[in-house]
């Protein structure tokens, strides 16, 4: 396997990409998912990402473009992506009262416009973006709330 490929700061900013914390969490829910036969190898699911991450970890790397990203890697990825909160949104979206920024959820009025269009690495994208940042009220201010929606992702409020 070839390494990934390595970006430069300048790229990193402005290809989609995956974050290495996010390959790092799709490992652990996948293990739990499909358990080794053998305590030993891993089971099949995991190897091409494990491959990845492995990859990563040598070429010190955070971040993995998705172009080019192993196809049976990124099914395995996506996988756990389907497992994730989908929105930042908390139902308090002050882009309407024309901040550059929601308050609630910190993505731009932008994001929140095209979210519904938006790939998962984008989405990710955005959402390690405003958990560095850390400012949006469903961090601080309104945190139950963003901890009752993925708790009832399905739920209408």
């Amino acid at each position: 396997m070839t390494p990934p490929h390595v970006l430069s700061e300048q790229e990193a900013q402005q290809v989609a990409r995956i974050h290495i914390t996010d390959i790092e969490a799709a490992l652990n829910w996948l293990r739990v998912q499909y358990p080794s036969a053998d305590g030993v190898q891993l089971a099949k699911p995991l190897r091409r990402l494990a491959e990845v991450y492995a990859l990563m970890v040598y070429h010190h790397q955070e971040w993995v473009a998705a172009r080019g990203f192993p196809a049976e890697a990124m099914d395995s990825w996506l996988q756990w992506y389907a497992i994730t909160p989908d929105t930042p949104c908390i139902a308090i979206c002050s882009t309407a009262q024309g901040d550059a920024l929601c308050k609630g959820c910190g993505r731009s009025e932008g994001e929140v416009q095209a979210w519904q269009s938006m790939n998962a690495v984008a989405k990710r994208m955005v959402w390690r973006r405003i958990s560095q940042e850390g400012t949006a009220w469903r961090f601080n201010k309104y945190a139950e709330r963003s901890l009752e929606r993925q708790s009832a992702p399905h739920q209408r409020r």
